[in-house]
């Protein structure tokens, strides 16, 4: 069982697995193509999801195999959100965690509700298309995911 606040007391070298996976609020916007400009670090977001984002649930559809899958989905630790806070949208747990930073109301460990966090208009539920649409990302950079 999960203690309440545990994000609260525990840095994210600490949680359990358990801890871990609920830090993730069911957003989606993680699993946006991104992209990055390498020679100055800026990075761009897209409206287009990887082809493995169930666009309702905002989850993903293989999410034991997605590395393999998917060969730049990059599978999360605390090392790399501390790697790669830049990358992460500023509302996602682990990198309010890693920042010291609590969890909105909407999040569900805190509002109770895993509909809350689509609720709040957080989530890309109906703001996104497919990968497999074959849309050019250069098309669709969007600033709301950041």
């Amino acid at each position: 069982m999960i203690a309440p606040g545990f994000w609260r007391r525990k840095a994210l070298e600490r949680m359990s697995r358990e801890e871990w996976e609920a830090l993730c609020d069911g957003c989606g916007r993680c699993c946006l193509i991104k992209i990055e400009d390498e020679a100055g670090g800026d990075i761009d977001w897209t409206d287009i999801a990887c082809r493995l984002l169930d666009r309702e649930s905002c989850r993903c559809t293989r999410y034991a195999r997605r590395t393999r899958l998917v060969p730049d989905c990059v599978a999360l630790s605390p090392a790399v959100v501390r790697r790669r806070l830049r990358w992460l949208p500023s509302t996602c747990a682990y990198r309010l965690v890693a920042e010291g930073r609590d969890l909105y109301w909407w999040h569900p460990l805190v509002s109770g509700d895993p509909e809350s966090v689509h609720a709040a208009g957080i989530s890309v539920r109906g703001r996104v298309v497919d990968e497999a649409d074959g849309d050019d990302p250069e098309d669709r950079i969007v600033d709301w995911p950041a």
